[in-house]
């Protein structure tokens, strides 16, 4: 690209570790040489942060209307979203107003991606609680900026330098896990990973392990029937439709002997069936990826951290490969859309 890609960066709860996390990745000039940053929130709280974690070194300009700031060397970006009131940060609390101030941000993040303003974003965390309580009736970012960016179908990846790992449910109790892993659920998934994987990943030929619902997969049915009646049918489907898909296969002996290093990415059944492995081995520096959507969002792979906010001791580290996740990304579809 002849420009550097600008990322915007909603700053998160302000009570959390967000704005921290942001920050801290954003004094790392090598990054700065890559990508054009846009911080959206309030600017009070971003400056409250700065001082209280003394961050002296950083080149910030705070605009209301990013038409008036045009790509700078070095410089970061910080589109004032407040509306002239007294913000207060309260480390380690939930509150309504962080909620809504939250949200507020990410709403005007994928509304400047959708006007082509931004390239991405990348989401700083949210407090599920905080938000509810502000009235917003999401469990989190992906389903709300699917229905902001009117996409029908999206799916959570977790993505790191080990693996990449979707799943067919995201937050659901987890008894009502059987009932929604259903043959259409599956092909949906498949089709979304492997399209992201072509077209944000490079990969041509993607190979994506299916695993199972039950211990041991079922055991040929002795430990349920999922397995038999509607997974293995949806990978039989799903390979007629030209996918490389293998599996169902037992999840604790597929990532204990290193099965996921020979697919790019994996598909869970459920929630903790797929992030706790990962997380185990890539937490720190994996980032949250939503496949499926018309643009591009990323977001570290941790949350709001209340229990340490405000004490300096959160790690970048996250947050910076979610930035560089989201620049290689918007990079890739660049290139996919010109013409040979």
């Amino acid at each position: 690209m002849k420009t550097k890609p600008r990322i915007a960066i909603s700053l998160g709860d302000p009570n959390g570790i967000g704005p921290e996390v942001t920050l801290k990745s954003l004094q790392d000039s090598r990054l700065l040489k890559y990508v054009d940053p846009v911080i959206i929130g309030d600017a009070a709280v971003l400056n409250t942060h700065l001082e209280h974690l003394q961050l002296r070194d950083l080149n910030i300009r705070v605009v209301r209307d990013l038409t008036d700031a045009a790509p700078g060397d070095q410089v970061i970006t910080v589109l004032d979203i407040s509306d002239g009131s007294e913000a207060n940060v309260a480390f380690g609390e939930i509150t309504e107003a962080a909620g809504a101030l939250s949200m507020k941000a990410v709403e005007q993040a994928v509304d400047l991606c959708m006007e082509g303003v931004v390239d991405g974003m990348v989401t700083a965390p949210i407090s599920k609680e905080a938000i509810s309580m502000a009235g917003y009736q999401n469990k989190g970012h992906s389903g709300f900026i699917a229905r902001r960016t009117n996409s029908k179908s999206h799916t959570m990846m977790m993505v790191s330098e080990e693996m990449r790992v979707g799943l067919i449910t995201e937050h659901v109790p987890i008894w009502d896990v059987p009932k929604k892993i259903t043959k259409e659920a599956i092909l949906e998934r498949v089709n979304i990973l492997s399209h992201s994987l072509i077209n944000d990943f490079a990969v041509d030929r993607p190979r994506i392990a299916i695993l199972g619902l039950n211990p041991h997969a079922g055991d040929g049915g002795l430990l349920g029937r999922e397995e038999q009646d509607t997974i293995m049918p949806a990978i039989e489907a799903s390979c007629e439709q030209g996918h490389l898909v293998f599996g169902p296969f037992p999840a604790d002996g597929f990532f204990a002997v290193g099965g996921f290093r020979n697919y790019d990415a994996i598909l869970a059944m459920y929630h903790d069936q797929g992030l706790i492995p990962f997380k185990t081995i890539a937490f720190g520096h994996g980032v949250n990826y939503t496949a499926g959507l018309p643009i591009v969002r990323t977001s570290p792979d941790h949350g709001t951290a209340f229990n340490i906010a405000g004490q300096g001791k959160a790690s970048p580290a996250s947050m910076r490969s979610a930035i560089y996740l989201a620049l290689d990304i918007v990079r890739q579809r660049n290139v996919a859309q010109v013409p040979e």
